[in-house]
């Protein structure tokens, strides 16, 4: 996605961090992973932004998601390059690279190179716990209006 829309802020809340649930706040504070096949948005396969419980920033677009079998919600890319950055992980005995939104520094999950290789080779693999999910229909009054074109950009790249 163009720089144009990295450019919006979405400021850490810390109202929103204080009303977490306990699994959000683990996973988004404490950079906990929640057990696979376990996540709320797993299974949802309607149009709309994944966004960062902590901030509202738009992270992932349905799009873009795909059954990975993992047990997480698994996606292609990020919707604004921008919101999600990239660190190197040595938990756990391990090398991986964790994503956390880019305002909210919201521990969000690991990106590895084993997505599909149609569509970027990786896969973002996230807990359902660091986001909340806008439908397509909700977007303008939750304040994603200046997105909603990338669902018609989507359905002309698929004709």
């Amino acid at each position: 996605m163009t720089d144009k829309y990295a450019s919006k802020s979405y400021p850490r809340d810390d109202a929103r961090i204080a009303a977490l649930d306990e699994e959000a706040y683990r996973v988004t504070q404490e950079d906990a992973t929640e057990r696979p096949f376990t996540g709320a948005l797993l299974d949802n396969k309607a149009a709309g932004l994944y966004v960062d419980v902590v901030s509202g920033e738009p992270l992932f677009a349905s799009f873009d998601k795909f059954d990975s079998g993992s047990g997480w919600p698994s996606f292609t890319r990020p919707i604004v390059d921008g919101h999600v950055m990239e660190r190197t992980d040595d938990s756990h005995g391990m090398r991986r690279t964790e994503v956390r939104s880019r305002d909210g520094d919201s521990h969000l999950g690991h990106v590895f190179p084993d997505g599909p290789k149609e569509a970027t080779g990786l896969r973002y693999c996230i807990n359902s716990a660091a986001m909340r999910f806008v439908a397509l229909e909700d977007l303008e009054a939750e304040g994603y209006g200046h997105l909603i074109h990338l669902f018609a950009d989507q359905t002309k790249e698929n004709a």
